[in-house]
């Protein structure tokens, strides 16, 4: 009895895992269509250049070209791969500090009361002022972008997972401490499973910011990636190049937004909370 009532929740955790990939497939697409059509009617409704403004229809053709503009877009690929690398190392590192971080508040208010401070004056300092200063300290290097673009990452996240783990239910906590548990047993058992939604909230939002901190400091540190790329853009007045780098990096930004998504509904099915009414 125990295996025939086994298969049919095993089956409906499948079709629920199914259907989320279904719905952020649905999102994406209805996304895209969405952004498409704003950008042309953006141009048509404040009449920009055609010499600046270039369609949807343009940007593809010069991605895709393989004539004599084949260097230039392999360029742009190139420099696409460059920020990738530098906001994925970001990403995680930023990510990963802020769940540590936010744990540490969240287990000892003692810290909390002497760190949040300073992390609240750093973060109203601008993050344009202190590249220069990250850069002398940090390099020009991988880690140099690692920590600017970390930076972008940490602060949001910080926020959004801290509230998650505080928004554990009591009664559990309480529970696991009636049986010796301590505070470390309390995070583990209750705390972050409670709390792997507003984790993954903070892992969605911070994708955008990754890859800004990453062309942050490609902009002003590296000379490097699609940031650096932009600005020579601007200058040169190559506007097929610009837009294309700008559609390029937006349609990589929404999917890994909704490849994050995807897998928070693969996780949340498997070791998130239970649902309202289930």
């Amino acid at each position: 009895m125990s295996a025939v009532g086994a298969r049919p929740e095993r089956g409906s955790r499948v079709q629920e895992r199914l259907g989320a990939v279904a719905r952020s497939l649905v999102s994406a697409l209805a996304g895209v269509v969405a952004v498409i059509l704003l950008w042309m009617a953006f141009i048509r409704a404040f009449h920009v250049d055609p010499l600046v403004a270039k369609s949807p229809v343009e940007v593809w053709t010069y991605l895709s070209d393989g004539g004599s503009r084949f260097s230039r877009a392999s360029q742009l690929w190139s420099a696409l791969g460059q920020t990738l690398l530098d906001a994925g190392f970001g990403y995680v590192a930023g990510l990963v500090a802020a769940v540590a971080v936010a744990l540490s508040f969240v287990l000892s208010r003692s810290l909390e009361s002497a760190f949040m401070p300073v992390a609240v004056t750093v973060r109203s300092v601008p993050l344009v002022a202190m590249t220069p200063l990250l850069t002398l300290i940090f390099g020009r290097g991988l880690l140099g972008t690692t920590v600017i673009s970390g930076i972008v990452v940490f602060f949001p996240a910080l926020v959004t997972v801290a509230f998650g783990l505080r928004s554990t239910p009591q009664q559990a906590a309480d529970l696991v401490r009636a049986f010796g548990g301590d505070g470390w047993a309390v995070a583990r058992k209750v705390m972050v499973p409670s709390a792997l939604p507003a984790v993954f909230a903070a892992a969605r939002v911070a994708v955008p910011g990754a890859l800004v901190g990453a062309m942050l400091a490609e902009w002003l540190a590296t000379g490097k990636g699609i940031g650096y790329l932009m600005l020579s853009d601007t200058q040169n007045f190559d506007y097929d190049q610009l837009w294309s780098s700008v559609t390029v990096l937006t349609g990589v930004s929404v999917a890994l937004y909704y490849t994050v998504g995807t897998l928070e509904a693969f996780v949340l099915a498997r070791f998130g909370p239970p649902a309202a009414g289930r």
